[in-house]
């Protein structure tokens, strides 16, 4: 049987506890990094990852980028639709997208889709407030994705400091001094007021599920193109747009042409 030990003396406090006294008052007396949120809106940086944008005008329903997601998160809906020939040539046949979405409850924000994309169509979105109550709700379509697309940055330049090419500087100016002379002429012009501008909302509904029903192929509206590039808008978007622009105005068209002879 061994003897009993003695009980150790209690010694000075060992090291190791007033480093860790000395972190928990450091910390205490240091300004806090956290953010209330969302009362405090985060100082992101201009690219963020935050949502993915489509521009609907440039998708073809080529399918690559639903086929190389790995989650399987993109829903693409298409049907074929005969253009018809042009200048004597042969008619053609189109894809025309009817749905296209994203389901961000399974998106892992990896971006393949945004980098395999060969039209321009897809771009991230710094937007990052759109939170929901529900996981169904998180399958955005293609109006909202298209929505987002007004949040998308312009590409930076290629060279900081650089010289523009004479050729598109001589365009920018042109485009400039066209958009100055269009703004100088309506504002000159009193506008008078457009009698459309009081119809009920009914009639506006019926008219828009009319040009919903109208196809029209898209093509570059050389106006707004011009007035978004004297804006300082990113040749990439301002053709969008332009392309946008170009297909309302267009089915705007046929659509009071339609109305006009079933008037008549």
């Amino acid at each position: 049987m061994s003897a009993p030990t003695a009980p150790k003396k209690k010694g000075p406090p060992q090291i190791g506890l007033l480093k860790g006294l000395g972190v928990t008052l450091k910390t205490f007396l240091s300004k806090p990094t956290t953010q209330q949120y969302p009362k405090t809106k985060p100082d992101l940086a201009p690219r963020t990852r935050g949502v993915i944008a489509l521009m609907e005008e440039n998708c073809t329903v080529c399918m690559l980028c639903a086929r190389e997601c790995p989650d399987w998160c993109i829903y693409i809906d298409s049907h074929k639709e005969t253009v018809p020939p042009k200048d004597g040539g042969r008619a053609r046949t189109r894809n025309i997208l009817d749905r296209f979405a994203i389901d961000f409850a399974l998106c892992m924000y990896c971006g393949i889709c945004v980098e395999v994309c060969p039209f321009d169509a897809l771009f991230w979105s710094p937007e990052f407030e759109y939170s929901t109550e529900t996981i169904e709700e998180l399958t955005h379509e293609k109006e909202q994705l298209r929505k987002w697309m007004d949040t998308v940055p312009p590409p930076p330049e290629l060279e900081y400091g650089a010289e523009l090419p004479k050729e598109i500087q001589q365009g920018l100016d042109a485009a400039r001094k066209k958009a100055a002379q269009r703004a100088a002429a309506t504002a000159a012009a009193a506008p008078a007021k457009d009698d459309a501008e009081q119809d009920s909302g009914e009639k506006k509904e019926v008219e828009q599920r009319l040009e919903d029903t109208i196809h029209v192929e898209a093509q570059i509206d050389q106006d707004v193109f011009d007035k978004l590039v004297a804006e300082g808008k990113s040749e990439r978007v301002a053709r969008a747009k332009a392309k946008a622009a170009y297909v309302r105005a267009e089915k705007k068209r046929q659509a009071d042409e339609i109305r006009a002879k079933e008037e008549g």
